[in-house]
């Protein structure tokens, strides 16, 4: 499999696992119904796991741009290449996102709360402060990208070992830092599913939000460029 096929499918597998269990929780008539946020921080934790396992073989499994770019800037990849795995991960992010609703459609039918489904595509703040929100997404994908790097391998690629301590991460981001902007730190895990949101026809949805898109896409690239800043002058 290419580098550029394991970052669209190992994003689409995050996308389809982070979504859905946003989805399982916010929409009515599943099971999960509002089960609340630890479902969905743990939830997201195994969308990362299993996203990373699939990819990692073939692609190093960046699944997010963020990294790609902190790799680009410490020399280790080059930005062909970091553009090449950026496509393939917005991609990813747009199939896994359309699979969610086409998985989850007749509850989007069921749901009356406009807020709710949206939430199962992209983020929004809790508290809309765009300087906040912007820090947020900044720090959090920092810790997310200087935690990375100190566990991967010499050529920055991640095992299928890895994978397990990335979902940890993950998870501890969600769990400390993820209730103020509902942690994107991933350019493509929502840009991707707000783009698709805007395109398919669920029913009674509000607005995309766009005044806030540039928000989790910019935060977790200066985070992630700070990471690599950081680690480069430490190491």
């Amino acid at each position: 499999m290419s580098a550029f096929w394991a970052e669209c499918i190992g994003t689409a597998m995050l996308i389809l696992l982070g979504n859905g269990v946003v989805a399982n929780v916010n929409l009515k008539r599943t099971y999960a119904n509002g089960s609340g946020w630890i479902v969905i921080t743990f939830g997201w934790a195994i969308a990362v796991f299993v996203g990373v396992m699939v990819a990692a073989p073939h692609s190093g499994a960046h699944l997010n741009p963020a990294v790609s770019i902190a790799l680009a800037v410490m020399g280790k990849i080059s930005w062909l290449l970091a553009v090449n795995y950026m496509i393939g991960q917005f991609l990813g992010a747009m199939i896994g996102a359309t699979l969610v609703y086409l998985v989850y459609r007749d509850h989007y039918d069921s749901t009356e709360d406009r807020g709710s489904k949206m939430a199962t595509f992209c983020t929004s703040p809790a508290i809309p402060n765009t300087l906040n929100n912007l820090l947020m997404e900044a720090v959090g994908t920092f810790v997310l990208v200087f935690a990375v790097l100190h566990i991967v391998s010499p050529e920055y690629k991640l095992g299928a070992l890895d994978a397990l301590p990335v979902a940890l991460i993950v998870l501890g981001i969600g769990l400390s830092l993820g209730g103020a902007t509902g942690y994107a730190i991933n350019p493509a895990r929502d840009l991707g599913p707000r783009i698709m949101y805007t395109l398919l026809p669920i029913r009674d949805k509000q607005g995309s939000n766009w005044t806030y898109s540039w928000v989790p896409v910019l935060g977790p690239i200066l985070g992630a460029v700070a990471a690599a800043v950081l680690y480069g002058m430490l190491h």
